[in-house]
């Protein structure tokens, strides 16, 4: 595997995660106070001389759609009606539920290790309107906890990995947050590869990990776009912009939908003279990330060969998800030579690379139960 930001040196050692609050932009940061914006003039919001910026799904002339077809209002998400519920049965003929193919997935899995990959907002918790009350259930939490003794577990989110772990609060899983550009082993565990370099820190527990940080250059230009936009949003109602160290989220879906131009018309100002940054939008959120050859997918490859289980015939991975950025992931199960099941989280019908589908987080946990009873009937 290769990564191609056309710049050295992809890892950077980490400091321990803050213990006083890790649900905050990091103390660590710049400070985004008036008096510290007023001292860093020029480093924000200066006017650019030309467009430079790298929008990918998300173009400037189409904002408000895009920004719209990502959002589907709740009326539509929560109604119930025929129609709704024929389109769905539908759908589910081309991606049946995992639950009632469960025999057949584990009829392939037999005589395989499993290596289970799960997002976390929307596939382990409910999608909430504030970002950082995005809390899963101790049921759940328990539910993969009791996977994870039988099978490896890699919780890949758009979140920093510290928020991610926070949340989650297991510490023998794998963490690889920013979407894949911040990867962490447990405390004991490696992350070996063939041709990627990794470095080791210390956690919470003052004990080694290991981790790998693909997009660790960018973290001085992320900084000033964060305090950036934290400035020039203050004033919009209802915005949000999350730090997850190697990308920023700027929530808009506490805002009134009159002014969801504004925020994209906002975010657009900031970045545009960022070539090396890109944008991409998810439900009622805009992302901007580094440019640079890695996602989710990515990620994954990256951790099965780690974990020595790259290209091997006895093996399944398995991926769930719920957003956008984790079809990367499923078309890595269907394409690539890790041949394994995607299986997406939503209500409402999508086109999807996945081959299975789960209607919501509670539907995930009885599958992760599920998996634990086979796991048992096998001894």
């Amino acid at each position: 595997m290769e990564i191609k930001s056309g710049h050295s040196s992809p890892v950077m050692t980490d400091t321990p995660p803050i213990s006083n609050s890790r649900l905050t932009i990091r103390q660590n940061r710049l400070l985004c106070s008036s008096a510290a914006l007023s001292q860093n003039n020029n480093l924000l919001l200066t006017v650019p001389r030309k467009k430079t910026g790298i929008l990918d799904d998300v173009k400037s002339c189409g904002w408000l759609d895009a920004m719209k077809s990502s959002s589907p209002p709740p009326a539509i998400l929560n109604k119930d009606s025929i129609s709704s519920d024929a389109s769905y049965r539908e759908w589910t003929l081309k991606y049946p539920s995992a639950l009632t193919s469960f025999e057949k997935i584990m009829s392939f899995a037999k005589g395989k290790r499993i290596a289970l990959f799960l997002d976390y907002d929307g596939t382990l918790s409910p999608i909430v309107e504030e970002p950082d009350c995005a809390y899963m259930s101790s049921a759940m939490r328990t539910a993969v906890q009791n996977v994870a003794k039988y099978f490896p577990i890699a919780i890949i989110s758009g979140r920093s990995r510290d928020k991610v772990c926070e949340f989650v609060g297991l510490s023998e899983l794998y963490y690889a947050g920013s979407h894949g550009m911040d990867i962490m082993s447990p405390a004991g565990e490696s992350l070996n590869h063939e041709h990627l370099s990794r470095t080791v820190s210390v956690n919470e527990q003052g004990k080694d990990v290991n981790l790998f940080q693909p997009a660790s250059e960018f973290l001085p230009m992320i900084d000033k776009v964060l305090c950036s936009l934290v400035e020039i949003t203050k004033d919009i109602k209802g915005v949000k912009v999350e730090d997850n160290k190697f990308c920023i989220s700027v929530h808009y879906r506490n805002v009134e939908e009159k002014n969801w131009t504004l925020v994209a018309q906002r975010v657009d100002y900031v970045i545009r003279t960022y070539p090396k940054l890109r944008l991409t939008h998810g439900r009622k959120v805009l992302e901007i990330r580094p440019v640079i050859d890695w996602d989710k997918g990515k990620a994954v490859t990256f951790l099965l060969e780690s974990l020595g289980l790259n290209n091997c015939d006895d093996v399944l991975p398995i991926y769930v998800g719920d957003d956008r950025t984790d079809e990367d992931a499923f078309k890595v199960l269907r394409d690539g030579p890790n041949h394994g099941y995607g299986i997406l989280v939503s209500a409402v019908p999508k086109d999807t690379n996945a081959f299975y589908s789960l209607r919501d987080p509670s539907e995930v946990m009885e599958f992760l139960k599920s998996l634990v009873t086979w796991k048992r009937s096998m001894v």
